[in-house]
């Protein structure tokens, strides 16, 4: 396997992984943004007032997404298993 075929390997991971994680980051971020805003303009400064939303937020995105993640990860494993032989020479 030579240097090349590894970092394409590792660049494809990093890819996927990006893209099946951006949607729940980006949500989570905007929604954190949003009740820092909202807790600065009315002084109600709580913990869990800015980890609840966040969190609820985060969880209903993976659930919509759960079947477009699941199936780049199918698509990204089989790509990665139909090339198993370019990886063994």
């Amino acid at each position: 396997m030579s240097e090349t075929m590894i970092l394409n390997l590792a660049r494809q991971s990093l890819e996927t992984l990006l893209l099946i994680t951006t949607p729940m980051l980006v949500v989570g971020m905007t929604v954190g943004v949003t009740v820092s805003i909202l807790q600065v303009v009315t002084s109600i400064q709580d913990a869990t007032l800015a980890f609840v939303p966040r969190a609820i937020a985060v969880f209903v995105v993976f659930l919509v997404s759960l079947p477009w993640i699941i199936h780049q990860c199918v698509n990204y494993t089989t790509v990665l298993f139909s090339n198993f032989g370019q990886y063994t020479r």
